[in-house]
């Protein structure tokens, strides 16, 4: 959400952000609503400070005893002006709330711009792809040849983008669970939170995903929906809050299962973990001073790529353009797993910088000890990781020629010291 003050003042700077996200200018229609909204508050103010007056002239009257029924009448016709003024202005102002809520944050100014992922930049890259003296296998073919993945049980019971887990995979996807919030939490600074997994439409609206992007979620009814990430829940405790300034940044993570209808993916992904509707995922969502934020964005990025050089797992981290990055971003980057069945990397982390967006939209203010009134927070998500990606990455690249997958000797630990997984166990 954006301050109509401020595109008011900066009208060709607004429209700059917006071409650089490959949108139309939209500031004039924004600020003619604005006006239009400002013109009926002024006009229902002066109505009614006139009606304050008419009030003393009828008192004046009836204290000398003269007619006052010519005011009176008076005095209710302005009623009906200021109620109709009123309600132009609320028109107005629900015209131009709609406007602004569609309209996607503006990139920051170190961001490439382009129309697609085709320009996004990468920055870095860790480790090698592993090679392998046999041909590599996708992560569907490893697990189901040990009997350890069914995505046809799956299908029966809940349909298409569903898998069950069993036996050894199903622990390391909570043995993963762990570790990561283990590292967050006893090495990052991130304060572990469990948070509800159904939120009201103001929470969601809060972060950006309503009413823009409401066919991606599912909805449970009685006024709740089912989070597509914890980022939701994890920015929405400091909603309509005026927080410490001593307190930032705040860093919380949590492990939550996350739920997406995938609308927009017909056709992707179809088989495997990929893109699930039910999948599990440890969030990291940081709070911060609006002057810090970009520090933090570089941090938590580190954050969710020590977790993939713990695992053993190659990646590269790129910066979106301006044409690929998400609605409430100003600045996202992708951290992406090599994955050798697909000879490709793929997204497996994404860190933006939202920076007082969603603060905006959800009233998240701080005030500073050293001036007066408040300042909007800045909002920061990133995945630390996508857990049944970070499963399938373990599958594909620590896989052995015989069918077996070696387990990292980070995540032994938590897997009660095993070594491999295999169809035997």
């Amino acid at each position: 959400m954006f301050d109509i003050k401020w595109i008011r003042e900066n009208p060709d700077d607004f429209d700059d952000g917006l071409a650089r996200r490959g949108l139309k200018p939209a500031a004039a229609g924004l600020v003619d609503l604005d006006s239009r909204r400002r013109e009926a508050q002024t006009r229902a103010q002066d109505i009614q400070a006139g009606r304050n007056r008419l009030a003393k002239q009828i008192g004046a009257a009836k204290a000398k005893g003269e007619d006052a029924s010519a005011i009176i009448a008076e005095v209710s016709r302005s009623k009906v002006e200021q109620a109709e003024a009123e309600a132009a202005a609320r028109v107005a102002s629900e015209e131009l709330d709609r406007a602004l809520e569609g309209i996607p944050n503006l990139p920051a100014a170190d961001v490439p711009v382009g129309p697609d992922e085709s320009a996004n930049v990468e920055v870095r890259r860790w480790g090698e792809p592993p090679s392998f003296d046999f041909t590599a296998k996708q992560h569907f073919d490893i697990g189901e040849a040990m009997g350890l993945m069914d995505f046809e049980r799956a299908a029966h019971m809940s349909g298409a983008r569903f898998v069950v887990l069993t036996g050894a995979l199903a622990r390391m996807e909570r043995a993963l669970c762990n570790f990561m919030l283990d590292l967050h939490t006893g090495e990052h600074g991130l304060m572990e939170v469990n948070p509800p997994a159904l939120v009201k439409d103001t929470a969601l609206y809060g972060t950006g995903q309503l009413p823009k992007f409401g066919e991606d979620l599912f909805r449970a009814g009685d006024g709740f929906w089912l989070i597509p990430t914890a980022e939701v829940p994890l920015t929405n405790l400091v909603a309509d809050q005026i927080i410490d300034e001593t307190t930032l940044p705040r860093r919380y993570t949590a492990m939550t299962w996350c739920f997406r209808s995938e609308a927009g993916a017909a056709g992707k992904d179809t088989r495997g973990m990929i893109r699930l509707h039910q999948f599990t995922k440890v969030e990291m969502v940081s709070i911060t001073h609006p002057e810090r934020s970009d520090d933090e964005l570089e941090r938590m990025t580190g954050c969710a790529e020590e977790v993939l050089k713990r695992l053993e797992l190659p990646y590269r981290t790129a910066v979106l353009s301006s044409g690929d990055m998400g609605f409430g971003a100003r600045k996202t980057y992708d951290v992406e797993v090599w994955l050798p069945g697909q000879d490709r990397y793929r997204e497996i982390s994404s860190c933006s910088n939202c920076g007082d967006f969603q603060a905006r939209r959800m009233k998240a203010r701080f005030r500073p000890a050293d001036t007066k009134g408040t300042r909007f927070v800045h909002t920061l998500n990133g995945s630390g990781l996508a857990v049944g990606r970070a499963l399938v990455a373990i599958l594909e690249n620590h896989q052995n020629a015989d069918g077996s997958v070696s387990v990292p000797q980070a995540l032994r630990p938590y897997m009660g010291g095993m070594e491999r997984i295999s169809s035997d166990g």
